[in-house]
């Protein structure tokens, strides 16, 4: 099956799919995107990304490339023309084309919106589920506003490769009072020995993960303890249990920090819980059909 991809209102081959050499999203990062997950072929958590997709552009006075409803209608026809059953699709919006100026662009330019598609035969392997994965940290090195979902990703490139040449599967970012604040691609959480949920809070310092809020929604509904707070690497390094959350993760079992081992080194009960609560959550009410 040939593989699709979306242009500035074409749908084109994915091998010929390109922008303009000044678009600003590849001058200056000046640009958002979103991931969303497609699972039994329904779009799951849509209309929390819709959202965040819409904060990040109000946050950067960047304009809507088309309406909630005809991005929608976009991705959906992307996933039918890819054939897509279990995977993302991954959206980007940017300022637009201009001559290179470190300034905004004349009103009226029109932004960019590019899709792609990507295939998964499953969201995690059967060997991260039953053994868990490892983290190292790393310094957190970005810029202030994690909060919005930009594509200027360059510290989060360095921190995934020092994960991979450490052998492990994600870097936790650490803050210089040696608090966690995310992933690099993900929300990091522990259970502390007293069997509370803890995760950072929502501000500038993280982006606020709409994996995250659906499985704190789920949590408090499952009576579990939730403090929304920084915690510390010491802290998890004695956690009962940690794991990491994103789009394509849900909720995936962290084993070992730092080469240490979480808890008895196996994935913890409340994680794996929370996991089955969020597939059962996604098959329920995922949303629209992709």
């Amino acid at each position: 099956m040939a593989r699709w991809a979306y242009v500035n209102g074409r749908y084109v081959p994915h091998a010929l799919a390109a922008v303009h050499i000044e678009d600003r999203g590849f001058q200056f990062a000046d640009g958002v995107y979103e991931v969303v997950t497609v699972v039994d072929g329904r779009f799951t958590d849509l209309d929390g990304h819709l959202a965040r997709l819409q904060r990040s552009l109000d946050e950067l006075r960047m304009a809507a490339p088309v309406s909630p409803r005809v991005l929608v209608f976009v991705m959906g026809e992307l996933v039918r023309r890819n054939g897509l059953r279990n995977g993302a699709v991954y959206l980007q919006v940017t300022r637009g084309v201009a001559p290179r100026d470190f300034r905004f662009p004349p009103a009226g330019t029109p932004p960019t919106l590019v899709m792609t598609t990507r295939r998964l035969a499953r969201f995690a392997a059967p060997a991260q589920l039953a053994d868990g994965v490892r983290v190292i940290t790393i310094p957190d090195i970005r810029w202030g506003r994690r909060d919005i979902k930009t594509v200027g990703l360059l510290p989060q490139v360095l921190g995934k490769q020092r994960a991979a040449d450490a052998g492990a599967f994600e870097a936790w970012m650490i803050d210089p009072d040696w608090t966690v604040t995310e992933g690099c691609s993900s929300n990091a959480w522990i259970v502390t020995g007293a069997g509370v949920l803890v995760t950072r809070e929502p501000s500038a310092r993280i982006l606020n993960g709409v994996t995250r809020r659906t499985l704190l929604r789920l949590a408090r509904a499952q009576g579990i303890a939730v403090e929304e707070r920084p915690f510390t690497v010491e802290e998890a390094y004695g956690a009962r249990e940690a794991f990491l959350s994103s789009a394509t993760t849900f909720a995936l079992p962290v084993t070992r920090i730092d080469g240490r081992p979480v808890g008895d080194g196996r994935p913890g009960p409340v994680t794996l819980a929370l996991r089955e609560a969020y597939l059962a959550d996604a098959a329920r009410e995922a949303g629209r059909p992709a």
